[in-house]
Parts: C-alpha cells; sequence; structure tokens
C-alpha cells in the first residue's frame, strides 16, 4: 500500500466503477476519504486468508494428511463439521466482548494470529507424528483454529460496514476470492506436474505456508484506519447473550434469511460426496489433490467478480441463482455417476466439482453481502453473531443426517441436499431486497 493517494483513488475508481465518484451513503465522511486504502487493504487480508483457507482445507489438504498419516477414517469424517461450526457457534457469547470495543480490527488481528499458531502446529503434527495421536492433535488444534476464526467473522463484517460503503461490499468479496483463486490454479498446477507424492514433509510444507498467508494477513490488516464506534451493549452475559436470539423470531426478514442460509448448505455439503464418488470413479489416487484444488482455484478465479458485482446490485438474486445452481449440479453428479464409468465419470466428477465451487462462491458471497446489508450500525454485530451461532447448530444436525444419508447411500445424500438448495432458493424470494441504487 505504498502508492500514492491519487494513484490509489485511479486504481480504485478504476476497479470498482465509480461513475459518479465515491457511494458512501452509509458510512462516515471521515471513512470516505479512506475508502481506497482501507479498500485495498481488506482486498489484500482477504485473498491471504482465502488462500490459507485453501491451503490447509478440511476437504482436501488436511484430508489427504490424516491419511498419509494413518489416522482413523472416522477422524476424516470430523474435520469439516469441526471447521465449519466451531467457528459460528461460541459467536453470541463473543460477540459481546468484541462490541465493548470501540475499534474492532484488534478483535481480528488475535484471531488472524491464534488461526496461524494452530496451523502451525498441524504442520508439526504432520512432521513429527503419526497414526491416531497426529490425528487428535490435528484435530484439537483444528476445533482452536475455528474457535479463533470466530473472532475474525464478527470483527470483519462490522469493519467492513464501518469502512466500506454498500454496493462495493460484494465486488471486495469477489476480487479477494478471484486473487486468491489464481494462486490456488498456480499452488495446484504446480503440485500436478512436480509432485509425485503425498508425503509428510510436503503436506506439512503446506500447512507452513497456510500459516504463513494468515500472519501476512493481520499485517496488511493491521494498516486499516477504522473510526471509533459504539459500544452500547458490549459485554453482555450469558443470559442476555442467548436473549439476542430472539432476533429470529421478531425480526422476520432476518429469521427467514438464516432458515434460507442453512437451506443452501447444499454448496458447502455436497463437495465432501462429489469427492468421493470421484475418487470411485477413477480420480482416488495422489493426483486428485491437485486436480481438486486446480478446480476450486479456477471456479473462484474466474467467477468471483462477477457474483461480487451481482451482489452489490441483488445479493437476494445472487443466493437466488447460486443456490439453484448448487442444486443443479448435486443432481448431476448422481447422473454422472449412475451412467459414466472409470476415468469418464471421474473426470465428469471434477468438472462439475469445478461448477460447484462457482456455485458456492455465489452462495457465500451473496449471504455475506446481503448480512451485511440487511443490518445497520451496532445491529450488525448481533445479526453476525446470532445468524452463525444459528448456523453452527443447524450445520452439525444437516451434517449428521446427511452423513447418515450418505453412509447408506452417497447419491441420496445429493438428492437431499438438493432438495434442500432449491427450497433455499425459494424461501429467498420471499426476502426483501437491501441494496439501495448507486
Amino acid at each position: 500500500m505504498n502508492q500514492s493517494p491519487d494513484r490509489l483513488d485511479a486504481v480504485y475508481d478504476a476497479l470498482v466503477g465509480d461513475e459518479d465518484g465515491r457511494v458512501c451513503k452509509d458510512i462516515p465522511d471521515s471513512a470516505c476519504t479512506r475508502l481506497p486504502g482501507n479498500f485495498f487493504r481488506q482486498l489484500g487480508a482477504m485473498a491471504l486468508t482465502k488462500l490459507g483457507d485453501a491451503l490447509a482445507s478440511p476437504k482436501t489438504t488436511l484430508a489427504w494428511t490424516l491419511g498419509a498419516l494413518g489416522a482413523p477414517a472416522w477422524m476424516v469424517g470430523l474435520l469439516v463439521p469441526i471447521r465449519e461450526s466451531g467457528s459460528m457457534l461460541p459467536q453470541l457469547f463473543i460477540a459481546a466482548r468484541v462490541r465493548a470495543l470501540p475499534r474492532r480490527k484488534p478483535a481480528w488481528l488475535l484471531g488472524a494470529v491464534l488461526q496461524a499458531v494452530a496451523i502451525a502446529g498441524m504442520a508439526a503434527a504432520a512432521f513429527w507424528l503419526e497414526g491416531a495421536l497426529a490425528g487428535a492433535v490435528i484435530l484439537g488444534l483444528l476445533a482452536c483454529f475455528s474457535l479463533a476464526r470466530g473472532l475474525n467473522s464478527i470483527a470483519s463484517k462490522d469493519v467492513l460496514g464501518k469502512t466500506v460503503p454498500k454496493t462495493r461490499r460484494g465486488r471486495l468479496g469477489g476480487y479477494a476470492a478471484s486473487v486468491s483463486g489464481a494462486i490456488s490454479l498456480a499452488v495446484g498446477g504446480a503440485m500436478l506436474w512436480w509432485v509425485t507424492d503425498s508425503g509428510p514433509a510436503l503436506l506439512g510444507g503446506l500447512l507452513l505456508a497456510a500459516a504463513a498467508c494468515w500472519l501476512l494477513a493481520s499485517l496488511v490488516y493491521g494498516g486499516i484506519q477504522e473510526d471509533p464506534g459504539s459500544t452500547e451493549g458490549g459485554a453482555d452475559g450469558i443470559s442476555e447473550a442467548l436473549g439476542k436470539l430472539r432476533l429470529l423470531r421478531d425480526e422476520p426478514d432476518f429469521g427467514r434469511f438464516v432458515l434460507a442460509r442453512a437451506l443452501l448448505l447444499v454448496s458447502a455439503l455436497s463437495s465432501p460426496f462429489v469427492v468421493l464418488l470421484a475418487r470411485e470413479n477413477g480420480n482416488g489416487g495422489w493426483v486428485g489433490l491437485p486436480l481438486f484444488l486446480l478446480a476450486a482455484g479456477a471456479a473462484s478465479l474466474l467467477l468471483s467478480p462477477f457474483w461480487g458485482r451481482f451482489a452489490d446490485r441483488s445479493s437476494r438474486r445472487t443466493m437466488i441463482a447460486s443456490g439453484s445452481l448448487a442444486s443443479a449440479v448435486a443432481l448431476a453428479a448422481i447422473a454422472a455417476d449412475a451412467w459414466l464409468d472409470g476415468d469418464a465419470g471421474g473426470w465428469a466428477l471434477v468438472a462439475l466439482f469445478f461448477v460447484l465451487g462457482v456455485a458456492h462462491d455465489g452462495v457465500r458471497l451473496g449471504r455475506k453481502t446481503y448480512l451485511v446489508d440487511l443490518a445497520g450500525g451496532n445491529k450488525r454485530t448481533d445479526y453476525v453473531a446470532v445468524s452463525n451461532t444459528a448456523m453452527g447448530v443447524l450445520l452439525l444436525a444437516t451434517g449428521a443426517i446427511t452423513g447418515a444419508v450418505g453412509t447408506a447411500s452417497v447419491p441420496a445424500a445429493l438428492a437431499l441436499l438438493a432438495g434442500m438448495g432449491l427450497a433455499g432458493a425459494w424461501l429467498c424470494l420471499r426476502l426483501p431486497e437491501v441494496q439501495q441504487p448507486a
């Protein structure tokens, strides 16, 4: 961020298309004058954390790591639930502490450093441990990583809402996903051509690289200039924090959004089942990891900017379109498994994994942008905390149900998830629009 202010303004205007200058209708004037610098610092930090997530993904790298270290198979099954729900469940209680801070950036920085430490610990386990002990240590550190991520989830949305105006937040996430996708694509391509096995040294190196991404992100994010905000309602007790769950009942639009978000889990929970089908159809060896990294990276690189701009125009319609696409992919995966055999089926499922990644980016950007724009001021922290806490519970329940169904039949689990996604898209039709014309 060493560019001159005029040059930074020019790059920002070219990137986001600010034909009418600044669109600062819901952030202070002081934040508006610092908008380009804060925009690019958040872009850099988000890109680095997304890259770290890709390199240490429980769906790919961590699953391969546990397999290479000889950990029991049931431990692999716990990776995604721990990673996703652990960051959501405690947020209702963390939010009160974060809300007590006039500036929420320090909470984000603390979460980033803790996540870097946890991932570095996983790398150490990959280097020096084996079997069930290695699996237990990695699962424990993943739980710590996920809990620390809760700080980032709450603080980042509040900082975003204070420093970047509506109609610009979605494309910020889209550009960040695109940048990280490009780097992930390069990493996956290098692994595909130059790496011949998935030894602990390589997997530990990937995890160390992921830890470095979080540390670099904290350095970039630390440069954000954030104005003090309201601390009203900070440091609430447990009973008062639980009382905020009433928002789900008392504010119907918010309650419908949370239910729709839960149904749109199709884009996240379908991925392991598509990978499982692909392994059974000829892409289960070491080459599978680079292929799926390539597919995920390409999805983020190519279409995240589109989803970001779409979300700035209508995050509600973004959720409808991407949720419907994810459901279509789940149904197509069932058909590919039934009608294609061997390598043909495997490659078709890798291609569908790519499309599912496209859909997941749309769901993620749509619901994040919708939530930030639906709430204003200090209410934003409560909305994020209540939404994520509820989602943590719903994720565990949905994961348990689809996991049980998948044990009997993977296509049946995908059919169930497809039905959920279509129901979620339908429910989004009943949500109000939250974007205002630029």
